[in-house]
């Protein structure tokens, strides 16, 4: 589901593609100067993904230094303004990798009254997917705290 224009930005091994697997369940909603920021389609959990827009990569080390350094700073900027923006009681940062070979980093917002709490929200229970409303809602919520360093997707301006 994807409520904004995607873009692809060249790459020195060619165009960036986003993984089948991830737009298939997250809503693209912005980009930072080097990620993709997605919304994972399930509204138990305020879950968003940073993609670095780099083709073939599926590890951070294999990111440049500059690279690294920016979705360092990418990950930090998303992790406090998730904690501010839905009061999470934590945040869980990931990178997995073992189902969608791209490298892409998780940030999951945590309450202890989540219905995973405290285990992985990862297969705990079946997707329910957000109304169009309630997408609107959490980048609302996510734009009052996060304002610089990220282009949000035309239908979310």
């Amino acid at each position: 589901m994807c409520f904004c224009q995607c873009t692809r930005h060249p790459q020195e091994s060619g165009m960036f593609t986003l993984h089948s697997q991830l737009a298939q369940d997250s809503i693209v909603i912005g980009e930072f100067q080097l990620s993709k920021l997605l919304l994972v389609n399930d509204s138990q959990y305020p879950w968003f993904i940073l993609v670095p827009q780099r083709e073939d990569v599926s590890e951070i080390f294999q990111l440049d230094q500059v690279d690294r350094q920016q979705l360092l700073n990418e990950s930090c900027w998303l992790g406090e303004a998730l904690k501010d923006a839905f009061g999470a009681h934590k945040i869980n940062v990931a990178a997995l990798g073992n189902m969608v070979p791209q490298l892409h980093i998780h940030h999951i917002v945590r309450y202890r009254h989540d219905p995973a709490w405290p285990a992985p929200v990862w297969g705990k229970l079946p997707a329910v997917p957000y109304t169009e409303e309630q997408v609107g809602e959490c980048i609302r919520r996510l734009q009052t705290v996060l304002t610089s360093n990220i282009r949000y997707g035309e239908g979310f301006r």
